[in-house]
């Protein structure tokens, strides 16, 4: 298996126990630093702040359903949208069309009929489900099949995995930026 090699200056100081001091990341695989870039950008501590699960992380149902204004997304409409591409990147890599997502639409999947706080528990459970899922995809992908193309798709799978960790990391941003919209909005 072909190591990745980073140059000393790149290596941030918290990553996973290393086997020697000098060069931390050298002995990491490719697999295991996907593994570690998907985990920042969902749910890990990282240097960038607050990954996709912290910004959901304690909302209500009232707080997801605040919508910034007219046509523009909502905090649970982007946890449903972020878990189904999360599906959407498993599927391309096990190339298993028989793999569907829990919820009617794509993309942009509809709120539940009735959004209350009940429903918002199971989607934000939905979203961590789909991370597992993918997590467990990616943990035991063939590292030879990395470089190749993605299932119905022009991207690499490897583009795939760094594609959906900027894509939880942009939506982290968003979801922060429509909560502090909303506290500057109801603030008394």
């Amino acid at each position: 298996m072909r190591r990745i090699r980073f140059p000393r200056s790149s290596c941030p100081s918290d990553v996973s126990p290393p086997r020697r001091r000098r060069d931390r990341l050298s002995a990491r695989t490719p697999r295991s630093l996907l593994l570690d870039l998907l985990d920042q950008a969902f749910d890990r501590r990282a240097w960038h702040g607050t990954g996709l699960w912290g910004s959901v992380r304690g909302l209500t149902h009232r707080d997801a359903l605040w919508r910034p204004g007219r046509r523009r997304h909502n905090i649970w409409e982007v946890v449903l949208h972020t878990a189904y591409w999360k599906y959407i990147v498993r599927r391309r890599l096990t190339r298993d069309p028989a793999l569907a997502f829990p919820r009617p639409g794509s993309n942009w999947p509809a709120l539940p009929a009735k959004p209350d706080a009940a429903a918002w528990r199971r989607d934000v459970a939905l979203l961590q489900e789909q991370h597992r899922l993918l997590r467990a995809a990616i943990a035991r992908f063939p590292a030879a099949r990395l470089n190749a193309k993605g299932w119905r798709s022009s991207w690499s799978n490897v583009a795939h995995v760094y594609g959906i960790a900027s894509h939880d990391l942009y939506h982290a941003g968003q979801i922060q930026l429509i909560k502090a919209l909303r506290r500057r909005v109801t603030r008394p």
